[in-house]
């Protein structure tokens, strides 16, 4: 099938549980009727000449989902606002997107009050609204091709502002097929619990039960305790993540018969190789980890023989390098040492690369689709490294890069290496500036416990794959972490604050190897070195 709209039209007459939030149950062909509801509404109210955009204001509720399928089947395409968005950034993303109309409710609503949308407001529990798109299943004509936009899909801005990634019909009814990897069929049940503006939960998803028959069991917002209760309430088979979720849901209390439930896999990118084994072991199911991005130009899997911190090996289609940012050129391959300790990370660190590669851009952004596409290749904005079989590692986004003492390197090695630190449930690693030149390392904490200062420097002096530079001079200790949307730990406003903050940090003055609390007045006398340096600019 060459469009996502005639995946939808393929269940229109499939009588068996397509949908399931909460204590409602619709059925395939109830689901189709749905959406046909909304595609009519959206060919009412195209306009000539304006690009034929809904925007989408919602948690995952069923309504997210009829109006995916109706854009599908009315040639439009839905641009998913991010609910976490607020006031003048929130009201640029929906102009930015040109849409004819924002689908929200009550709960949401407020949301918007006040701000310069340049677009109309329809509530979807409204009564008017709900008559509106009821009885409306004769749609008329709608020209659908396979390179027709179906989704636009904000990154999640972690690391600079958010751009809306195209999705097209062909492109998502492509992703729908692969399902079948993953064991999804007329028998499976998926869990989407990641939201449904981002990519993750569409493609890794939503796509794949409508292509496979599955039915699809909503969370309105993911919830680590609630988990494990929805996998055995509604039966679900298979689930997808991002970022940390795996390890919020680790952090619930563990009892003894966790792995009593139906799950038999789940797909996703970012978790650690710890948090991998341990959910496969705590849960009873199989984690298969892979690397790709909204975008859909690179794919990176595991097979049988990926090192535990790789992300594996590219499609044999795909041809893929390291590539140094500054000069264009390919990095060295990695070297490893003992225990597997990178030691040529300031050279084989770049960032990771596609020649040749198809992508669909961004919407109304040449911008950071020259951003992307340069000199024959497809920039990706990772960081990563190749080992000399070939396997691929993540070291980071592109801001993720630390220089200290003259030495480049990444922060996500440093992330994995503390990751094994037992209270550790989440952490993040970032350059803050020195006093003389280049970086500090900082590293932020969530625990699972209080912390012991000594027994994590002897925890640091046991890790054999820690290179010389990369242990924190900062250590912050976090409540909880602050994260994006998509469960990504956002490391903006970690960055800005420094050690300047609330919350109790942890420090090596002078290079000393145990740690210390930073005291108001150790605060002082480090803006003191930065001022005395001339750096004191980079305080601000």
């Amino acid at each position: 099938m060459e469009t996502f709209a005639e995946l939808v039209e393929a269940r229109a007459h499939d009588g068996r549980p397509g949908l399931r939030f909460e204590d409602r149950t619709y059925t395939w062909a109830e689901v189709v009727r749905e959406a046909r509801g909304r595609a009519a509404l959206a060919l009412a109210t195209r306009r000539p000449g304006r690009p034929f955009h809904v925007g989408v204001l919602l948690d995952n509720v069923p309504e997210y989902v009829f109006w995916i399928f109706g854009a599908a089947l009315a040639g439009a395409a839905v641009a998913g606002i991010n609910p976490t968005r607020r006031g003048a950034e929130l009201a640029a993303d929906i102009r930015h997107t040109d849409c004819l109309f924002v689908v929200t409710d009550s709960g949401l609503s407020g949301l918007l009050d006040g701000l310069d949308l340049g677009a109309p407001v329809l509530l979807a529990d409204d009564p008017g609204y709900r008559a509106s798109v009821t009885g409306r299943e004769d749609l008329p004509a709608a020209g659908r091709a396979a390179r027709d936009p179906l989704l636009l899909l904000f990154t999640s801005g972690s690391t600079g502002a958010p751009k809306a990634v195209i999705c097209s019909q062909g492109r998502l009814a492509e992703i729908g097929a692969h399902g079948s990897a993953f064991g999804i069929g007329p028998d499976s049940v998926t869990y989407v619990a990641m939201p449904l503006f981002h990519g993750n939960a569409v493609m890794a998803n939503l796509a794949m039960a409508t292509h496979g028959g599955a039915a699809v069991a909503l969370r309105r917002r993911f919830s680590a305790s609630g988990f494990l209760p929805d996998i055995r309430k509604y039966g679900v088979t298979y689930f997808n993540y991002v970022g940390r979720a795996l390890a919020y849901i680790l952090a619930t209390p563990e009892h003894p018969d966790d792995a009593d439930n139906t799950l038999a896999a789940a797909f996703g990118t970012e978790a650690s190789a710890r948090d991998m084994a341990e959910f496969g072991r705590r849960f009873g199911c199989h984690i298969i980890e892979g690397y790709g991005s909204s975008e859909g130009v690179i794919a990176i899997n595991k097979d049988p023989g990926t090192p535990p911190d790789a992300l594996g090996l590219p499609r044999p289609d795909m041809d893929l390098a390291i590539h140094d940012p500054d000069t264009g050129r390919e990095c060295p391959r990695a070297i490893f040492g003992e225990a597997r300790r990178l030691v040529n990370a300031h050279e084989a660190i770049g960032e990771i690369v596609r020649r040749g590669a198809t992508f669909e851009g961004y919407y109304a952004d040449p911008e950071a689709d020259a951003q992307r596409l340069r000199d024959g290749w497809y920039w990706s904005g990772d960081l990563g490294y190749r080992d000399q079989d070939g396997y691929f590692y993540f070291a980071g986004r592109d801001a993720d890069r630390l220089r200290v003492d003259s030495e480049n390197f990444a922060a996500a090695p440093v992330e994995r290496i503390l990751s094994r630190y037992a209270p550790v449930v989440m952490c993040a690693v970032y350059a803050v500036p020195d006093p003389r030149t280049g970086d500090q390392v900082m590293a932020t904490l969530e625990l699972s416990g209080a912390f012991d200062p000594d027994d994590f420097a002897a925890f640091l002096r046991d890790q054999p794959d820690l290179g010389t530079k990369w242990a924190p001079r900062f250590v912050r200790l976090i409540e909880a972490m602050p994260l994006t949307a998509t469960n990504k730990v956002d490391k903006n406003g970690l960055r800005r604050e420094r050690w300047e903050c609330a919350d109790p940090v942890y420090w090596r003055p002078d290079r000393d190897p145990h740690y210390v609390p930073l005291t108001d007045a150790g605060r002082a006398a480090l803006r003191r070195r930065f001022a005395e340096t001339g750096r004191g600019n980079l305080l601000f």
